[in-house]
């Protein structure tokens, strides 16, 4: 069995310059356009998830929680961080059921342990069970206990990396603002021109041009992204990774009924 891996980016469901402000009405359309493919049954099984945003980054930044935790003080922002990063986790699973889809909520926090910020280990059982009932996992980044740092925190793309030896991904989905990877920056330059297709040997010459995150992002911008895309990439070479905008209505539904058209931008080995 091969997984449609999705993740609804932080920077598009959330403000990212704004402390825990939601964007209920790009959420709910994302919600709609995943229920209309689920619903017309022509996909494979999905584990989606999602970022952060203005919610876990800006308090998790406070606290720097990404480096670990030393302290009361630090545990305090742990706990916090974690609550926090729930806050938007539950008003994307209430659109997600919303609109018809049988998503279950799987946090990192109760899923998974850390070895110096690497997930080590992932508790698979209520997934598999998840899958095997017909539910669509949801997860999203979180804190995370570490045998080392004590606590830290996890994005998503580092759970979705751990999860993948056991559920083999096709394709990666990344949903964000911009619609795929430019040869320039395209909120400083107008003229940046959107690379279709991408090989993983071409990225270093795009180092300059992925950057960082646009707003707070205590678990790294683009560039640290791809960057997880390309090892995950070179463990499971026949995945394909897309990166696509969820600013466009429909953008998601289309790619999702027709992953191959040429949406965004496609990486790969």
């Amino acid at each position: 069995m091969m997984y449609h891996f999705i993740k609804l980016g932080g920077s598009l469901i959330t403000d990212k310059n704004t402390p825990l402000t939601p964007r209920p009405l790009v959420i709910q359309r994302l919600a709609q356009e995943l229920a209309n493919v689920y619903h017309s049954g022509s996909h494979k099984p999905w584990i989606i998830g999602h970022g952060s945003g203005s919610y876990g980054h800006v308090v998790g930044k406070r606290y720097r929680i990404r480096t670990g935790v030393e302290n009361r003080e630090g545990w305090q922002g742990f706990v916090e961080t974690g609550y926090i990063a729930g806050q938007l986790h539950r008003i994307v699973l209430a659109a997600l059921l919303h609109a018809g889809l049988p998503v279950v909520s799987l946090p990192p926090s109760a899923l998974v342990t850390c070895h110096q910020g690497a997930i080590i280990d992932v508790h698979l059982q209520p997934i598999r069970a998840a899958l095997s009932h017909g539910l669509i996992p949801l997860t999203f980044g979180d804190v995370a206990f570490d045998k080392i740092l004590g606590g830290v925190i996890v994005s998503t793309e580092e759970v979705f990396s751990a999860l993948a030896d056991s559920f083999p991904p096709s394709r990666f989905t990344l949903v964000g603002i911009v619609d795929g990877v430019f040869d320039a920056d395209p909120f400083q330059n107008r003229q940046a021109q959107r690379i279709p297709h991408l090989r993983l040997d071409e990225l270093s010459t795009l180092s300059t041009a992925l950057g960082g995150s646009h707003g707070v992002d205590v678990t790294g911008g683009m560039a640290a992204k791809i960057q997880e895309m390309a090892a995950l990439l070179h463990r499971h070479p026949h995945m394909k990774v897309h990166l696509i905008s969820g600013e466009i209505p429909g953008r998601l539904e289309a790619h999702l009924n027709n992953p191959d058209a040429p949406l965004g931008t496609t990486l790969s080995l």
